[in-house]
């Protein structure tokens, strides 16, 4: 084969080069993100609203508010910001069938935003998020690089072997190619090897700058991402819980709160007779969290906030809090056995032995997701007094999951509007002392959740009954 045809091939295998390059830039680029579930107790209503996941910007930006039964119908206010900036607004109306109520907005740009949600009875809540960029790792872009260098270098090798007197001078440009494509090579092997960059959102405050060039970043590495935990100060007034929360090493308002478990915060709250409710504040300003009490009892709350800081991990910071109110006290639930709640049958079987298996059967097969999983499992004790002050002095307090079974090749979770699990919720949990606790397990029928209610003793050998 000549010198010439010879020339042509390698500039063929080139191109071929370039264009295998550019795919796999495209195709390998950042995440371009999930959908995000956010539980928020706003007023009277308790909704998840769901922030679709965007791809490019700009682009539209559709909202999922999900509503349960005995939700109000009423209209919501729904703003996105940027900077402090409003750029897009919308009115969701939301009627008084419980299911899926949608909103469109608009973002312009990548970087951290804020959804804001005010249906006009009290403060607007604020819901941060991040919308990701599309970026290309810098090993991608050498390799990517390379091959279009290596490219180029073999044209000139061609033209000059061609036009040239001495075809030797062909070699100069042709060992450009060969150094394009030593680069190529060593970006695609360094690839497989390079940890990825601090996430912005997850471990850094995420900014515009560093979610649109988050390998900026790179030379943090080393830096300790940890924080300390939260203070929470509680607080009733005028209907409401008022929920501070400061950094334990400053004492500054605390404004890095990631989502966990689809919601900022898993707030429970033990009345003083024993009724417990699940609520996931609003968040109105940093480090400010405010959630509306219906007809509370008067007396003392245990309060349990469950919460995850950016770098700091799950935290759960207890209080009490003194409440004026005239509900009736609640009677003390049964243990295992059949009961309807809220017009639901349920039976309810607690096993014998340590660990202790509690599970509810419903009847049918169509529970929903609710916060992500399947059931929640609330847990405290030893009570030995009025529920509420023993609950928050109790050593054991914990919150259980049953989780929905993995789909393969799926990324986001189900929402609500799947009904297909069940009919029974199980949980297995070690009780570490002996003596009498409450329990009330959750889970989601029909768009409502149902709450159910449950004394556990156990006795000195270890085994719940």
């Amino acid at each position: 084969m000549g010198s010439k045809p010879k020339a042509a091939l390698l500039v063929l295998l080139a191109v071929l080069g370039i264009a295998a390059g550019g795919g796999t830039a495209h195709a390998d680029g950042a995440p371009s993100g999930t959908d995000i579930q956010v539980a928020q107790t706003l007023g009277a209503r308790e909704l998840t609203v769901i922030i679709r996941r965007v791809d490019t910007t700009p682009s539209p930006l559709r909202v999922d508010v999900v509503t349960h039964q005995g939700t109000a119908p009423g209209t919501l206010h729904l703003a996105v910001a940027a900077d402090g900036v409003v750029s897009a607004r919308t009115d969701v109306v939301l009627g008084a069938t419980p299911g899926v109520y949608a909103g469109n907005l608009r973002v312009g740009k990548p970087g951290p935003w804020e959804l804001s949600l005010d249906d006009g009875t009290g403060p607007a809540a604020t819901i941060p998020f991040v919308v990701p960029a599309r970026v290309v790792p810098p090993w991608e872009k050498a390799t990517y690089g390379g091959f279009v260098a290596a490219g180029v270098f073999l044209l000139l090798a061609l033209l000059v072997g061609v036009r040239a007197k001495r075809t030797a001078f062909a070699l100069i440009p042709a060992g450009g190619a060969v150094a394009a494509i030593a680069v190529a090579v060593t970006g695609a092997l360094l690839s497989a090897r390079t940890p990825p960059p601090p996430a912005p959102g997850s471990q850094l405050d995420p900014t515009f700058d560093n979610v649109t060039d988050p390998y900026a970043n790179a030379q943090l590495s080393t830096v300790d991402y940890s924080r300390p935990p939260v203070n929470l100060a509680v607080r009733a007034e005028r209907g409401e819980l008022r929920l501070a929360l400061t950094d334990g090493a400053t004492g500054r308002p605390v404004d890095d709160l990631l989502v966990h478990d689809n919601a900022l915060m898993h707030l429970v709250l033990v009345s003083p007779s024993g009724r417990m409710s699940h609520l996931h504040p609003v968040r109105v300003g940093a480090g400010d969290y405010r959630v509306a009490l219906a007809d509370p009892e008067a007396g003392t709350y245990a309060v349990a906030a469950e919460l995850v800081r950016r770098g700091g991990g799950v935290q759960l910071a207890r209080s009490t809090v003194d409440v004026q109110g005239t509900a009736e006290p609640a009677p003390e639930p049964p243990g295992a056995g059949p009961r309807t709640v809220d017009g639901t049958p349920v039976a309810l079987t607690i096993g014998p032995g340590t660990p202790t298996t509690i599970t509810a059967h419903f009847r049918t097969q169509d529970l929903q997701p609710w916060l992500g999983m399947l059931g929640h499992l609330i847990i405290t004790g030893p009570i030995t007094g009025p529920v509420g002050e023993s609950a928050a002095k109790a050593p054991t307090w914990a919150h259980v999951h049953a989780m929905i079974p993995p789909v393969a090749g799926q990324l986001d979770r189900p929402d609500e509007t799947v009904a297909a699990y069940g009919p029974d919720v199980s949980f297995t949990y070690t009780f570490a002392a002996p003596g009498r606790y409450r329990i009330w397990l959750q889970a989601e029928r029909g768009y409502r959740v149902l709450t159910i209610p449950a004394v556990v003793d156990v006795p000195a050998t270890g085994a719940g009954r």
